[in-house]
């Protein structure tokens, strides 16, 4: 009988990774706390015309990629392509956001069709902010500062670079639409097959095709920058004032847009350029009209997603995963010989009880050449487990694999905890 296999482009998270993966979601968690931000979960499936509501029926997400579906009872259901329209629904349901401020967080799975590739699945995980309720450049700064604090402490700052740009007003951007589109239809020969259907459906998603002729005719395109409206002009110089004060660098890319219906004024990317073609590892924005797009009271809101397979990948790129990440245990226990080993499990718990935090291995399997399995494991602290004379335990401890002396179990504790401390 064949064997069954993982549906393409949905990943198992073996062992050997799953420690990376917790280093970065408790980084990110860390470093959100510390700016009062406090954690929704919302679940995986969702009515489908909430993702064409907010998204837009004419996005390629919503045309191509949306794993959707209908139930026993025949209503169509869709695994959620992105979090933002979910968590928007949740906090309008559960009555958080009218008249009030929020700043919420989310992690989990996403899913997209579209062909798997290094760094992009189908099943793919985002760490997700969204914030409510704040319609001045100050949030908007809050959330680039939070994000540059995340890549500070992953070690990651100098190898990701801000991108900011402005989309303007709903008319603003309604009135640059026009212009582009009768800039590019003068010259729709030149353009690839996939800008050319965009042009009638999303004409501002042109602007970051990756084909170069496409970008050869966009150099004489409009600029979006000329089109603002004066509110969402004084928005951006705002925000890049507080950067500046801030001390965080930037570029200003006129091109950059987002491809999601739903945005409005300041949009912004961390990119990278250590991953060839995947190259953003952060994206956001303001979407002050998608509460009320989605039946709720206006009410403003600025956010930002990141995917954490790419992070990850990064991560791996750069080296930045301390090796201590890797490890999973601190102290591995061994018996010298069998009929030791109900002694030394007791053994582990007691240190786990003196030492809140330590992580304790216990070797269960065979005894033979057990001196030399130990220290192959790897872990900072082996403990060989002999019986002494009155019956008493006595452990050989090897610090990074160096023997260091003999200890009799009622003084372990203290010494694995100096040496541990150390």
């Amino acid at each position: 009988m064949a064997k069954i296999k993982a549906i393409r482009g949905m990943n198992d998270i073996l062992p050997e990774a799953t420690p990376v993966w917790q280093y970065l979601e408790s980084t990110v968690k860390e470093v959100l706390g510390v700016y009062g931000y406090s954690e929704i979960r919302m679940p995986i499936v969702e009515q489908t015309d909430l993702f064409k509501r907010s998204i837009g029926e004419v996005t390629d997400i919503v045309e191509k990629e949306m794993y959707t579906f209908d139930d026993r009872n025949g209503e169509s259901l869709t695994l959620r392509p992105e979090g933002t329209a979910s968590c928007v629904r949740a906090g309008e349901e559960h009555g958080l956001l009218f008249n009030q401020t929020q700043r919420l967080w989310y992690t989990g799975p996403m899913f997209r069709y579209e062909k798997p590739q290094k760094g992009r699945y189908r099943q793919f995980h985002q760490i997700g902010v969204e914030t409510f309720g704040m319609a001045s450049a100050d949030i908007d700064a809050e959330v680039i500062l939070l994000s540059a604090r995340l890549w500070k402490k992953l070690g990651l700052l100098d190898a990701v670079t801000l991108q900011l740009n402005s989309l303007g007003s709903n008319e603003a951007r309604a009135e640059y639409r026009a212009a582009l589109v009768e800039y590019l239809e003068a010259r729709k020969e030149y353009l690839d097959e996939d800008s050319i259907r965009r042009l009638e459906s999303n004409p501002l998603r042109i602007l970051d095709s990756k084909d170069s002729g496409t970008q050869t005719v966009l150099e004489g395109a409009p600029v979006l920058s000329d089109y603002l409206d004066e509110e969402s002009a004084e928005h951006f110089k705002e925000l890049c004032d507080m950067l500046d004060a801030a001390g965080i660098n930037y570029e200003v890319n006129p091109r950059l847009v987002r491809g999601l219906d739903y945005y409005c004024k300041t949009v912004f990317e961390w990119v990278t350029d250590k991953l060839g073609a995947q190259g953003t590892v952060c994206a956001g924005g303001r979407y002050d009209g998608l509460v009320k797009q989605l039946g709720g009271r206006p009410t403003p809101a600025v956010g930002f997603a990141m995917g954490v397979e790419r992070l990850i990948l990064l991560l791996e790129t750069l080296d930045a995963i301390p090796a201590a990440v890797r490890q999973p245990f601190d102290v591995y226990l061994a018996a010298e010989h069998k009929g030791l080993q109900g002694r030394i499990i007791a053994l582990a718990d007691q240190l786990r009880d003196q030492m809140p935090g330590l992580r304790v291995r216990v070797h269960c399997a065979g005894l033979k050449n057990i001196s030399a399995k130990a220290r192959q494991t790897g872990a900072p602290i082996v403990l060989l487990v002999k019986e002494g004379g009155d019956k008493e335990l006595i452990s050989t401890l090897w610090h990074n694999d160096e023997p260091r002396f003999d200890i009799a179990a009622a003084d372990l504790g203290n010494e694995i905890k100096a040496v541990w401390e150390a």
